[in-house]
Parts: structure tokens; C-alpha cells; sequence
């Protein structure tokens, strides 16, 4: 009944950095883009919640 002997300096060390990884990935998702692409994310956002807002109907419009 003998287990793998583990050093929780280098376990607590490679989770920190895990972490890190994992936080730099999303930051670089999230402001790695360039303006052009962020203007041309919000302008097709813009476009389809205009869209969106177009096509509903109000409560009290009768369809007849």
C-alpha cells in the first residue's frame, strides 16, 4: 500500500501555473482581436439586434 510521494511545493506550483495559462488563454481571446475585427463584431451585432427588434410583434396588435 505504498503511493507516489508528491511534493505539494511543485504540485501547488504546476496549478498556479495551470491557472495562469487558463487566464492569459481567455485575455488573449478576449483583447487579441484587432479594432477592425471588434468594430466589425459590433456592427453585426448591432445589425441582427436591430433586426430582432423589427420583426416583433407588439401585445397589442391584433393580427386580424
Amino acid at each position: 500500500m505504498s503511493g507516489d510521494v508528491v511534493n505539494l511545493r511543485m504540485a501547488r506550483k504546476r496549478r498556479d501555473r495551470s491557472i495562469k495559462e487558463a487566464d492569459a488563454e481567455r485575455n488573449r481571446f478576449e483583447h487579441g482581436r484587432s479594432k477592425a475585427e471588434r468594430e466589425l463584431a459590433r456592427a453585426r451585432n448591432d445589425k441582427a439586434t436591430r433586426e430582432h427588434a423589427a420583426s416583433r410583434r407588439d401585445p397589442g396588435d391584433s393580427g386580424s
